[in-house]
């Protein structure tokens, strides 16, 4: 019970350290659950962040009533 506790554990970390990675929380933690943790960081490890929008000013849609 011990070590099934300890699994899950390492999982739910290695769903936190992902959770701004492709696969978020949920992924990591599921893909770590299913296979193991090391597995899992592995996987976190290989994986791309998140990478934020961006947003260029002069691509804005222009309100045409104006």
């Amino acid at each position: 019970m011990g070590a099934l506790l300890l699994c899950a554990l390492a999982s739910v970390v290695v769903g936190w350290l992902g959770r701004h990675r492709r696969f978020g929380f949920w992924g990591y933690f599921f893909c770590s659950l299913a296979l193991t943790p090391i597995v899992g960081v592995i996987i976190l490890l290989a994986s791309d962040p998140i990478e934020p929008e961006h947003r260029d000013p002069a691509a804005a849609p222009t309100n045409p009533s104006s």
